[in-house]
């Protein structure tokens, strides 16, 4: 393996962890909370979860260990997209295992669920475990999006259980994944597999948070990572003074992300699908809100600026869903092949005519004709339109150039618009994980190993007060039941965790809010610069601004 300088000193750097962890095995004890529910839907959700629902809250505190002593053998899965952290989570659980017994055994099944379904699997020791500590990526087993939702399926994993001895499985990843989790969790219960199932909270996206969850890991190195590359392109717009630059950042099913990012950098727009939706926005009132922007910063000499889009922002916009879904239908069945097989685009036009509604159509002629045909590229697995890859950059800014347009021809604007674009998205998943997420992702690890110690199953990995130094952070569990609520998927009620959107009511949202309009007109641009590993706390070891205000 070819290591950096900075491979080479981070594999040196000893994670924090919340100080009930740091006692020692021996001294570590459980305090029992209050018994739970899920957020809604608590009948439906408890009859799906008969063995796992409304168990109590735990929280690991200084006393007597009164856990079993046995061997545990334990498989470790990382699941759906990467974020930056996982590979400590891994070491974080091997090193409180080996404290506890150094004969315990940890097996890390290889690309994702498919990997314990297939039996692919390597078993860590020391030399494999150092080679990744403190590094961003999944490469330590790879990861993947299989769901583990079937009965076969179920039945399999119990048998390779069975195989290796395995006393617990610990999954990390998103709100799918974790909700894999709470479901495998209660089949082994129900079956009396003997096998434990923990969970730990993944994405870089935000979305999996709560009253007890304060934020998934890798948000907060994905956002440091973005924010510093939308600080450079700052700096170099108000150098050049000549671009208009639209950056999409990842975050389909919330603006977190986005959000995140504009309290970090301040730029001149940043849009909130949760407040489009809220406000019912179209996509002209959207496009004509960043216009008043160019055009008033133009009159006052500067024909330059900065736009965060959220990845998932059409989603968001209300006439926009409702034409997805008239597409969807549209090509519903075998009507998908007869519309590849026409000729050209007039041909596909005339067909998307014929079967669109006045309505969708009117939304649909709105659209730069490179955003029409991403509407009709290649389907996802349910057949539907696949959001991420439309260019929501590239489709605002065309339509602020032909607003900006008519108000030239109308003798409102009389400045310059020039638009480049950015999606930064991948650049930030793997990225070397900053001090608070190497130290975030390893306490959830070794928190993992003492609730699978004490025999806890369907639970989450929490850590929690994390605004706070590490030290006063607190270690504990909660039930994966809690977070669910049934949801309509593919056309069949399912129990899923809910999504935590961003609260337009929030500090975070409230502060952007009341500094938007400034930052519109004005070059209020901040610069946050690269992630700092090492130096002073109050620099190397900063959470987002996001929780900070959250928990001000």
């Amino acid at each position: 393996m070819n290591l950096s300088p900075l491979n080479k000193a981070r594999y040196g750097y000893s994670p924090k962890l919340p100080g009930m962890l740091r006692n020692g095995i021996a001294d570590i004890s459980v305090k029992e909370g209050a018994p739970t529910q899920s957020v809604a839907d608590q009948e439906k959700i408890k009859a799906l979860f008969p063995n796992t629902y409304g168990k109590n809250e735990i929280t690991f505190e200084k006393g007597t260990n009164t856990s079993a002593v046995k061997k545990q053998v334990v498989g470790v899965i990382l699941s759906g997209g990467q974020a930056p952290g996982g590979h400590n989570v891994i070491c974080g659980l091997y090193d409180a295992l080996k404290a506890i017994n150094p004969e315990n055994e940890l097996y890390g099944f290889k690309g994702g669920p498919s990997g314990l379904v297939e039996d692919d699997y390597v078993v860590f020791d020391d030399e494999f475990i150092n080679a990744y500590r403190n590094t961003g990526g999944f490469d330590i087993i790879g990861s993947g999006r299989t769901k583990l939702e079937t009965e076969e399926q179920f039945a399999i994993v119990t048998e390779v259980c069975k195989k290796h001895g395995i006393t617990a499985i610990t999954i990390i990843g998103g709100d799918d994944s974790n909700t894999n989790a709470a479901v495998l969790a209660e089949y082994f219960a129900a079956h009396e597999a003997g096998v434990q199932v923990i969970g730990c909270p993944k994405t870089i996206d935000g979305d999996l948070k709560n009253e007890d969850i304060e934020c998934s890991f890798g948000f907060d190195t994905a956002t440091k990572t973005f924010s510093e590359l939308i600080g450079n392109i700052e700096r170099d717009a108000n150098s050049a003074k000549k671009y208009w630059h639209f950056i999409k950042v990842m975050g389909r099913s919330a603006s977190h992300v986005a959000l995140e990012c504009a309290l970090e950098t301040q730029p001149n727009i940043c849009l909130i699908g949760e407040e489009v939706a809220a406000k019912n926005m179209s996509l002209s009132e959207i496009a004509s809100s960043i216009a008043d922007s160019v055009e008033k910063r133009a009159a006052n000499g500067m024909n330059f600026g900065v736009a965060i889009i959220p990845e998932g922002i059409v989603e968001f916009v209300p006439e926009f869903s409702a034409l997805i879904a008239e597409i969807n239908e549209l090509l519903a069945g075998n009507k998908t092949e007869e519309f590849n097989a026409l000729p050209n685009w007039s041909a596909k036009l005339a067909f998307i005519k014929s079967g669109l509604s006045e309505s969708a159509m009117d939304v649909f002629s709105v659209l730069p004709q490179n955003i029409q045909q991403q509407l009709f590229l290649e389907r996802d697995p349910h057949g539907n339109v696949q959001v991420s890859l439309i260019e929501s950059e590239k489709l605002f800014s065309a339509m602020v150039k032909t607003e900006l347009d008519k108000r030239k021809k109308a003798g409102t604007f009389t400045g310059k618009f020039s638009a480049q674009h950015h999606f930064f998205g991948y650049e930030g998943r793997c990225a070397f994980p900053s001090n608070f997420d190497a130290d975030y992702c390893y306490s959830l690890g070794y928190n993992a190993a003492m609730l699978i110690q004490y025999g806890f199953n369907g639970y989450l990995s929490k850590v929690s007060n994390l605004s706070k130094p590490a030290e006063e952070w607190v270690a504990g569990g909660m039930p994966i039941t809690k977070m669910m609520n049934i949801e309509r998927r593919n056309g069949k009620d399912k129990p899923v965790i809910r999504k935590a959107l961003v609260e337009l009511d929030g500090k975070p949202f409230k502060f952007f809010e009341a500094n938007r309009e400034a930052w519109a007109v004005e070059t209020a641009f901040t610069y946050p610069g690269a992630i700092q590993y090492y130096g002073p706390t109050e620099v190397c070891d900063l959470t987002t601004r996001t929780l900070a205000l959250e928990k001000a």
